[in-house]
């Protein structure tokens, strides 16, 4: 077996665009599994806005459950990379193996457990009488299909993690162009509405979930899932590794779910219903701009991680600075197309001019923030592909946090309406904090130089 590693070796630039760029795709990609889905919902007569307020509230559930692949599949892949660049490739084998027991476990119980407090969930995460018969019919559906879900998005980290990021790219195309086209078989052709949806997801997922494991059982893989070595100590490290990406997740369903709650409570039945669809909107397109961006750090972490564990911190940094500068093109990209022509995008979901006009203003303002993410989603999701949890998690939640303060402060002081200046508030701040920490921190927890 050859030692020479192209992680070792490749110009850094060639090697970040090389696994960022079908990464970034990939999540893009993904991004159209829950967009394709509103898209054709909003657009079903006479129910269409309503029932996009219902899958709205569905959101938050849909990406708590599958917070679980990050948990083991993020939390997995780094020690992969970084056993790897050990040479320590019998350990890398027993990781995948831990990680994949783990996510089948995780997935059975989360599945048992989500569908006998779905209801109470429903309720609690911003449904109204109106909107909770469209999200309930959604999220039944998608529930069932939990263990394709995990499964697609958490294993799918492994295979990216060794180099192949085309491949891991392929598995989500795959599931993404099932569901565009299966969509509208089952929402309008055999009329099922809502439920079609879901099914359209579920069978997407369960594609992209053979397809992954196909590879990963393949002899293709250096690394290939196996049975037996399992060890606490090894899932225990797993966990530790995966909880950052996990909370940071999560906390953000919990931000959404809060956002969601005192749109409702202070919008009341209709101006409240109303704002509801067009939160489901605006998150739409902050979707467009997270998953990529994410896609960019995360698809990265190996060389950050294999370097990490080869002690070659003069290629972390030459790939930090290579990696930041993707994000940054790419957040200006994006900030450009939101301040300049969203209503393409809203009218994809409604043609209701006060929806439209409404959503619109609220792109514009949810995306004052979104230059300085590049800055955070490059410190942040660095720190985590080199396993350095615990700096991932304080920049995080203290972005995080600040978020959650101006969701509870600004509607009661300014207005309802104004919820939406939270998102940029907490970007801003955020970055701000993870640029002075990176800054005081970073060359010594790398091991460039003493503390």
């Amino acid at each position: 077996m050859s030692t020479v590693n192209p992680l070792d070796t490749d110009n850094m630039r060639g090697l970040v665009w090389k696994l960022a760029i079908p990464s970034m795709l990939a999540q893009f990609v993904s991004v159209l599994y829950s967009i394709v889905d509103r898209m054709y919902i909003g657009n079903i007569p006479e129910i269409g806005e309503v029932a996009l307020a219902g899958v709205g509230v569905c959101g938050p559930i849909v990406t708590l459950v599958s917070s679980a692949a990050f948990l083991v599949g993020i939390g997995g892949a780094p020690l992969v990379s970084i056993r790897m660049g050990q040479r320590n490739y019998r350990a890398a084998g027993a990781i995948l193996a831990n990680c994949f027991l783990m996510l089948t476990v995780i997935a059975l119980g989360l599945t048992a457990i989500s569908l006998l407090i779905k209801n109470h969930l429903l309720m609690w995460f911003g449904a109204s009488e109106t909107t909770f018969v469209y999200a309930d019919q959604y999220i039944t559906v998608y529930l069932l299909g939990t263990f394709f879900a995990l499964m697609s998005t958490g294993m799918n980290q492994f295979i990216i993690c060794q180099g192949f990021a085309k491949t891991g790219m392929a598995s989500v195309i795959l599931g993404a162009v099932c569901n565009i086209v299966l969509d509208p078989v089952f929402i309008f052709v055999l009329d099922m509405g809502v439920p079609g949806a879901a099914i359209a997801t579920v069978l997407s997922q369960m594609a992209s979930c053979l397809f992954v494991l196909g590879f990963l059982f393949s002899r293709k893989p250096l690394i290939r899932i196996t049975f037996g070595n399992y060890h606490w100590f090894i899932m225990r490290k797993v966990l530790i590794v995966g909880f950052t990406p996990f909370i940071i997740v999560a906390f953000d369903n919990i931000l959404i779910i809060s956002l969601n709650s005192v749109i409702q409570r202070y919008g009341g039945a209709g101006q409240g219903d109303m704002l509801l669809t067009c939160a489901t909107i605006v998150q739409s397109f902050m979707l467009i701009v997270t998953m990529p961006l994410s896609g960019i750090t995360t698809g990265t972490q190996t060389i950050l991680g294999y370097n990490f564990g080869a002690r070659r911190p003069d290629r972390i940094v030459k790939a930090e600075k290579n990696i930041f500068f993707m994000c940054l093109v790419f957040t200006t990209v994006m900030f450009i197309i939101a301040h300049t022509i969203p209503e393409y995008f809203v009218r994809i979901f409604t043609r209701d001019e006060t929806y439209v006009k409404v959503t619109v203003d609220a792109i514009k303002v949810y995306t004052l923030g979104v230059i300085p993410l590049a800055a955070q989603y490059t410190i942040v999701d660095g720190f985590t592909g080199m396993g350095l949890s615990l700096a991932a998690m304080s920049l995080s939640t203290f972005r995080k946090t600040i978020f959650f303060l101006c969701v509870f402060c600004i509607p009661p002081l300014f207005g309802v309406e104004y919820v939406f200046y939270t998102e940029p508030v907490s970007d801003i701040v955020g970055a701000i904090g993870s640029v002075i920490v990176f800054a005081l921190c970073f060359k010594r927890l790398i091991g460039l130089k003493k503390a």
